[in-house]
């Protein structure tokens, strides 16, 4: 079955809405700085779709666009600035980064409630890609464990009035009984993919193994997988390496004549798969939501 990605969206963006209204009501402007440094295109194509998310969610969006590099230690210095302005919610610097610019480096010069996406040590936020990987799985474990299907059912097991937002501290003892005993596999282990993916699993306490580019025999370990998350940008997932019944969460983008593509192809995979999500307008539309989700919390936290 194909999990509603679209409806999900919807509801976490009524959410969003609901949530900026009321901040705004108390006099709280919410405002999202975003930094691109040089001039990919398709770097460029993801900061339009935040722009115009913000527009819609009624959040302040500021884009600066550094089409040349500048030095490390130059850019740190315009960083600062920005940071000490106090309209400043949230800073994201599009990833990946210039050759020769210190992941670490970059985020020291946020505080830790401007880092909405959660790369600083003991930061209070969740890598948003997680966030919506998470959602996935907790509207299929809902339906699994429930027995029931659709959108809003107050019979969640976690308190919650909906089925599929994740509230991560609320949820963590969802996630750890519906996922124990099943075999969980990450597929990719990049630091803006599976990396944080398996960092929010760790929380909850889950286990899971992680595949990569020098794993011996990942289709033997897919086949035995209950549940994959794949997130290398590879068409790696086919219906010859996966099990009867596996749960799959597709994360991942890679190009194919000219259109985007998850990790596995759909008319492949959809008669073994129980469960799976489309992509593109599947997980990453929510990732971006939970990216501005973490932008309304930031206040909340200051």
């Amino acid at each position: 079955m194909i999990i509603p990605c679209k409806e999900i969206a919807q509801e976490i963006e009524n959410n969003l809405r609901s949530r900026t209204a009321n901040l705004r009501s108390n006099g709280s402007i919410p405002k999202l700085v975003t930094i691109l440094l040089g001039s990919a295109p398709e770097q460029l194509s993801f900061v339009k779709i935040k722009e115009r998310l913000a527009h819609k969610l009624d959040i302040e969006f500021e884009f600066i666009h550094i089409p040349e590099v500048p030095p490390l230690d130059e850019f740190l210095k315009k960083l600062d600035g920005i940071a000490q302005d106090s309209k400043t919610t949230g800073i994201i610097v599009q990833h990946p980064l210039p050759p020769g610019y210190d992941h670490d480096e970059i985020f020291k010069h946020m505080s830790v409630t401007q880092d909405i996406e959660g790369h600083k040590p003991h930061s209070p936020f969740i890598f948003p890609l997680a966030l919506s990987a998470l959602t996935g799985l907790k509207y299929v474990l809902n339906q699994t464990s429930a027995g029931t299907v659709g959108i809003g059912s107050e019979n969640t097991g976690t308190g919650d009035a909906d089925r599929s937002i994740v509230h991560f501290q609320k949820d963590t003892l969802f996630f750890a009984k519906h996922l124990q005993g099943k075999n969980v596999v990450i597929a990719g282990r990049g630091a803006t993919g599976g990396g944080p993916i398996a960092a929010a699993l760790g929380k909850i306490g889950a286990r899971y193994t992680m595949t990569h580019s020098q794993t011996v025999d990942p289709d033997e370990i897919y086949s035995q997988a209950d549940v994959i998350i794949a997130a290398t940008g590879k068409h790696i997932i086919t219906s010859e390496n996966i099990k009867e019944g596996v749960i799959l969460l597709n994360v991942g983008l890679r190009k194919k004549d000219g259109k985007l593509r998850g990790d596995y192809e759909e008319g492949d995979i959809d008669l073994k798969a129980s469960w799976y999500n489309k992509t593109p307008g599947g997980l990453g539309p929510i990732d971006v939501l939970y990216l501005y989700s973490n932008l309304l919390d930031s206040i909340k936290i200051k």
